[in-house]
């Protein structure tokens, strides 16, 4: 079978085993993944280690389970889930456990086939609606990082949030708050995206102070537009890294008050929360993504990277 994977730093389709199933858990023929900024951070850091793809769309074509799940049916499925019990989950530090970073979808989500594990079926994997759009339901894993982020800014009623960077992530976390009962607010420096953002109910409003700002820009050069526009008291919640060493200082934070937190990867709750969001059709996905077939999967990356288009879903 074909399978993405980096090579000496370089992006390959290989020759690769297909997976047996052997224990509890199932055989999936990937139809499609999309291609994550975590994936481009992996790619371009040249980490031949990296399991690349986890916002998978497939069909079960084995299956050995205690679940509902039956041979035949489409899914939606993710890659990691914590283990429940250890003192990073008792914390709700769910990426914080160890258990949760280990476990992953092998070999990966750019593969013709993959092996879930039961622990997998159970807790990160979804049925996907008849006639639903595949690319549309990949975007499960995406959300549920967003709503994770709008839950750790932990907001009263009727607060007010501004999203820094309006790409695929950004047009997700500002629906995302807008969802929580937020009043949502988007900022791009790219005139082009902040226009866009308005076919997804997303403006900006520079005379406002927002209780909080969600940064999903991958640049550093965003840090300086949070703290002008985020209210004394307020909150910056950091989703995206950024490359070099660049943050808030000391009295950026004390004088007025700002609290500066991070999210990053979703509990097993919030991907529920995201699936139901998504089929109940509470998230405009239309136009998000563009899809390429696998052998396109270098342009696809050019790309993203570029700007060219939002996000990339990879067809197997």
């Amino acid at each position: 079978m074909k399978s993405l994977k980096l090579i000496n730093g370089n992006l390959e389709i290989i020759d690769a085993q297909k997976p047996v199933l052997k224990d509890a858990g199932a055989i999936i023929k990937v139809i499609g993944c999309g291609l994550c900024g975590s994936d481009i951070v992996k790619i371009r850091e040249k980490d031949d280690r990296a399991i690349l793809g986890h916002e998978v769309v497939g069909e079960i074509v084995e299956i050995n389970t205690k679940t509902d799940f039956k041979k035949g049916d489409v899914v939606v499925i993710s890659h990691h889930y914590p283990c429940g019990t250890c003192e990073y989950c008792v914390r709700k530090s769910y990426s914080m456990c160890r258990f949760f970073k280990s476990t992953n979808l092998f070999p990966c989500g750019f593969s013709e086939y993959l092996y879930a594990s039961e622990g997998h079926l159970e807790h990160t994997t979804f049925k996907v609606p008849n006639s639903f759009k595949y690319d549309h339901i990949a975007f499960v894993e995406p959300l549920a990082c967003c709503i994770r982020a709008v839950e750790r800014a932990d907001l009263i009623k009727d607060a007010n949030t501004l999203t820094l960077g309006l790409g695929s992530i950004g047009l997700l976390m500002a629906q995302a708050s807008k969802n929580f009962g937020y009043s949502s607010y988007g900022f791009d420096i790219d005139s082009k995206r902040q226009e866009s953002a308005l076919n997804y109910g997303i403006k900006f409003d520079e005379n406002i102070k927002y209780d909080a700002v969600f940064m999903t820009s991958g640049s550093h050069h965003a840090i300086p537009t949070a703290l002008k526009y985020v209210r004394d008291g307020g909150k910056i919640i950091v989703f995206s890294s950024v490359k070099g060493d660049f943050g808030y200082t000391n009295n950026d934070i004390y004088y007025r008050e700002l609290s500066v937190i991070s999210s990053y990867s979703p509990s097993v709750d919030n991907l529920k929360t995201s699936y139901k969001m998504i089929t109940q059709g509470k998230i405009n996905l239309d136009n998000i993504s563009t899809t390429y077939g696998f052998n396109e999967v270098v342009s696809a990356l050019e790309d993203t990277v570029s700007g060219k288009i939002y996000k990339a879903y990879i067809e197997l």
